[in-house]
């Protein structure tokens, strides 16, 4: 497979059925909804001629006591093009996996809401390393 995909840039805001963890665990397979999520992370592999991808979901709805979130500042909402939420969090403390070259759930070509600033990109970076190691966090979408 060739990597000529055209693929979200890292920190971008796609449109993406997320499965939470919470339902992975019930036994659903697949996100009730598309809804907003931040790409942030996208890993090149050449050798496999694949990119890696960590998405972080975006919700209206203030966390969960046992979600890890960040509130996003009303001009990131606005770069990002979450616009039409008063209030929106990305939630850190767990994240979708998938492959974009053989994802069932991206769309090539489909255009992305908007972008966080790469300062805030580091912030929810920071906020998330801890659940990188938890594997519990993980929803691999590409089974």
């Amino acid at each position: 497979m060739a990597m000529t995909r055209e693929l979200p840039l890292q920190g971008s805001i796609i449109e993406y059925p997320y499965l939470w963890v919470s339902q992975r665990d019930g036994g659903e397979t697949e996100g009730r909804k598309s809804r907003p999520v931040c790409l942030v992370l996208r890993i090149a592999d050449p050798e496999q001629a694949i990119h890696h991808l960590v998405l972080l979901a975006i919700s209206s709805q203030p966390p969960r006591e046992d979600q890890a979130a960040l509130e996003i500042p009303d001009t990131e909402r606005r770069r990002a093009g979450l616009s039409r939420y008063p209030r929106a969090w990305i939630v850190v403390s767990e994240y979708n996996y998938d492959i974009a070259e053989r994802s069932w759930y991206l769309q090539p070509g489909n255009p992305s809401l908007g972008k966080f600033s790469n300062p805030f990109l580091r912030e929810i970076a920071q906020a998330f390393k801890p659940t990188l190691t938890k594997r519990t966090a993980k929803v691999d979408r590409t089974v």
